[in-house]
């Protein structure tokens, strides 16, 4: 493999700056400077080291900070984690180092995610106490759980290249381990991304045949969601409050979920798509809200009674509010 150092240096450049870009709206003064600070320690720490891929390393450290910027929501700090986060697990510069040039905070925040890697890709315990042992680092910073889920769903977005044993041990890790973390902390569209990449890499057949029924059906449904949508927002547009109707097609893995369960086959999957209504109302307001809501909701479509959840006035175990029907 012929290397073009000029090309891939611009490239190198080229990612950071756009990480810049994304990270802009949340910085403060002084820090563009620290993250330099942070890239040029990574860059220089790395510069001999590829990935498996033939990539050159730095790549994944700046995607893992793009993804805690632009996918979690991030700050600054996280940012600096994320570009070093496996400096000290596999170059010579040590903790002390960090502390030194970055601070208390950002070195434990580095050491929380060393720890985490010693205990998952190198455990041979049972699954739950590596669960137990990382919870307990996230009651110090949730900066590490958050930065470790950055750096996984990068790992899974770039699985192609690894080997087929190493494929699945990371595939297998991330739907026991990751994406239910995922899920408690509300990174939603995270832990869906997550299923959907262990589905293509431990079943790749199911995975493209789910992909290709939805995406053949894609247009039939996009125009049926925006059919229904018609009556709803016409209705609540009369309420005059602020509200946000989305449509949703449901994730490969859980189409999947649902065949296997059931044992049936795609075509008589029902709810393959959700539709979402986000009401902004005052607290005091909203449950009476929501309920008027799906009142129109149900003067236009008879509702499955069997298929009420009302988490309204039981709220789910993460905090999680609304009201679920099928209609």
């Amino acid at each position: 493999m012929v290397i073009d150092a000029e090309l891939e240096k611009k490239e190198i450049i080229g990612r950071y700056r756009r990480l810049l870009r994304k990270a802009k709206p949340i910085l403060n003064d002084g820090d563009a400077k620290l993250i330099k600070k942070a890239f040029t320690l990574a860059l220089e720490a790395h510069k001999d080291m590829r990935r498996k891929s033939g990539e050159p390393f730095i790549f994944h450290p700046l995607a893992v900070a793009e993804i805690c910027v632009e996918e979690i929501g991030l700050g600054t700090t996280s940012i600096i984690a994320a570009l070093m986060h496996d400096v000290v697990e596999d170059t010579d510069i040590e903790l002390t180092d960090i502390e030194r040039l970055f601070g208390k905070k950002i070195a434990r925040i580095i050491d929380g995610l060393t720890k985490i890697r010693g205990v998952f890709e190198y455990g041979t315990s049972q699954q739950a106490e590596n669960f137990r042992k990382m919870l307990f680092t996230l009651s110090e910073d949730v900066r590490v759980i958050l930065i470790k889920l950055a750096d996984r769903l990068h790992n899974m977005r770039t699985l192609d290249s690894m080997p087929r044993n190493k494929q699945l041990k990371v595939a297998n890790e991330t739907i026991y381990l990751y994406a239910p973390l995922a899920h408690r902390l509300g990174l939603n569209a995270i832990k869906t991304e997550l299923e959907d990449l262990y589905l293509r890499f431990t079943d790749r057949a199911v995975y493209s045949s789910i992909a290709q029924k939805i995406d053949a059906t894609r247009a039939a449904r996009n125009k049926f969601i925006k059919q229904f949508m018609i009556p709803i927002n016409e209705e609540l547009n009369k309420l005059n409050i602020d509200f946000e109707i989305k449509g949703r097609p449901k994730s490969i893995h859980s189409i999947f979920n649902k065949m296997r369960k059931q044992n049936i086959p795609f075509e008589e999957v029902f709810d393959l798509f959700a539709i979402r209504i986000i009401l902004d109302t005052s607290l005091e307001h909203e449950k009476a809200l929501c309920w008027q809501v799906y009142s129109i909701v149900t003067d236009f479509y008879t509702p499955n009674p069997d298929r009420l959840r009302d988490w309204i006035s039981t709220p789910k175990s993460n905090g999680y509010e609304s009201l679920h029907t099928t209609v």
